[in-house]
Parts: C-alpha cells; structure tokens; sequence
C-alpha cells in the first residue's frame, strides 16, 4: 500500500462514527485493508474504535447479525 492510499484510510477512518466502525468490522469480507492484521492502516483503526468505545451491547442488537 502506497503512503498516498494509507493516507486516504486514515481520512476515511477519521470520517467514520462508531457504529460505522463497529459495522464494518462485523461485516467486513476476509481480507479487508482495515483488518490485515499488522498494518499501520489496521493499528490506525484500531486505535481510533477503542477511542470511541468500541462495541456495546446497544451497538451490537442494533447492527445485528
């Protein structure tokens, strides 16, 4: 991944509420950019859901299965 594309995550991470975050990371295929365990974009996402909360129990019931 280029720094230019790792930066646009980072823009689009910044952009997303906490149930966006928390929708995407129940729902994500295999293998999505955010999830790839080790990557700078990964720990950036990381980080910022844990700032936001994460998930609840609220969030949970809401976005389903």
């Amino acid at each position: 991944m280029t720094e230019e594309e790792i930066q646009k995550h980072k823009a689009d991470i910044d952009g997303m509420s906490r149930e966006a975050m928390c929708r995407l990371w129940r729902f994500a295929p295999p293998g999505h950019p955010y999830f790839v365990s080790g990557s700078e974009v990964h720990e950036y996402f990381n980080k910022r859901f844990k700032e936001l909360g994460g998930f609840s129990p609220q969030i949970s019931k809401k976005i389903g299965w």
